[in-house]
């Protein structure tokens, strides 16, 4: 039995990154072995054992054939004499294709290694087309890395695409890979990567539709993820990708699975921005309009997201920040004491319109 660390703690090791999660690949043992050691069975497709003292994966040396559609089709082959190597080479990328044993010798059949120093997403074997997640990953690892996509591995996505593969992708796929994407340094290059590959318009048609009829918006929406990347704010970031997008939103929503939180941001954002960004003057139903579209008597920390989002995005886009106003009469709306109101109002069925024109009176004066 020979026990190996695998994938992407190798792969940032060599980079020096922090290492957050450790796999392991287990060579010449059988279940009972496993068993006999004190790991925990946890797989249903294939052995994987927790470790009984780490809790860390390990996982026996595998092969796979594809025998269906989509990236559940697949027929596992976990036998002894499964070597290191075959299992390596059914991994997606060569950087996630090493292996380092408890000498820290590694193992490095597929190049992984001169690929890293390359800045370079290859695909191991012509293996990688038999599972559509993985061109998903590849945008994120760009996304990561920053690195760019060997010419083969574009090609074969594309073919991929043209196959009709990625139709096999479910939502909650889609998304976790999305959302992992829009938080990475470089969110922009997953689009990109999917935009090259011809998957932008499977997985998500209104933004490939913006890119083709209005590539400017486009572009700007993908500088504006890039600028908004430091914060790490998913749904503030999934509202900046949405904000061109043509409402409503809610096809997107759903065909995606979208969080409610995201889902409410994007549309919040896609609603308040360009009253938001006026530079003229705004009434006081206007301003209490984008209040209560936040709800920012129960939400206040939504509005501040809001708020924040704004002013970050005039910034990257060089554009007059929101006007000052906007404080201001959030500030006098706040001071309006509703439960004295409420008390003071006779006809019970008037207490949400008088505390309306409180607020409206309110803000008026703010502005004044």
């Amino acid at each position: 039995m020979q026990v190996y660390l695998v994938g992407g703690a190798v792969r940032d090791g060599l980079l020096g990154l922090p290492i957050k999660d450790k796999d392991w690949v287990v060579v010449g043992a059988t279940p009972q072995e496993m068993l006999d050691l004190g790991f925990e069975a946890v797989g249903k497709d294939f052995p994987v054992f927790l470790h009984p003292k780490s809790r860390e994966e390990y996982a026996l040396a595998r092969t796979e054939r594809k025998i269906g559609a989509g990236y559940h089709g697949f027929q596992f082959n976990t036998a002894v004499d499964v070597t290191l190597e075959q299992d390596l080479q059914r991994r997606d990328l060569t950087i996630n294709a090493m292996a380092q044993d408890a000498d820290g010798n590694i193992t490095d059949p597929y190049l992984g290694q001169q690929d890293l120093h390359a800045g370079m997403l290859r695909h191991v074997s012509a293996a990688f087309s038999e599972d559509p997640v993985r061109i998903l990953r590849v945008g994120r690892f760009a996304a990561r890395f920053d690195f760019q996509v060997a010419a083969e591995t574009m090609v074969l996505m594309q073919k991929m695409v043209d196959a009709g593969e990625v139709d096999a992708l479910v939502p909650e796929r889609v998304w976790q890979e999305l959302s992992k994407a829009l938080l990475e340094p470089q969110p922009q290059r997953f689009f990109e990567v999917l935009s090259h590959s011809h998957a932008l318009h499977k997985i998500l048609q209104a933004a490939d539709t913006l890119q083709q009829q209005a590539p400017d918006l486009w572009q700007n929406t993908l500088q504006n993820l890039q600028g908004f990347s430091p914060y790490q704010h998913l749904s503030m970031s999934y509202a900046i990708l949405c904000l061109h997008l043509p409402p409503p939103l809610q096809t997107i929503h759903q065909s995606l699975r979208v969080p409610k939180d995201c889902a409410d941001a994007a549309n919040i954002l896609q609603d308040a921005y360009p009253i938001l960004m006026q530079t003229e003057i705004l009434s006081a139903e206007q301003i209490l309009s984008v209040f209560q579209r936040c709800d920012v008597w129960r939400r206040p920390e939504r509005w501040q997201q809001l708020w924040q989002t704004c002013i970050t995005l005039a910034a990257l886009t060089s554009q007059t920040p929101p006007p000052s106003v906007w404080p201001q009469a959030l500030a006098a709306c706040l001071a309006v004491n509703t439960a004295q109101l409420a008390l003071q109002c006779e006809d019970k069925r008037m207490i949400a319109n008088t505390i309306h024109t409180a607020r409206l009176a309110a803000i008026t004066q703010s502005l004044q």
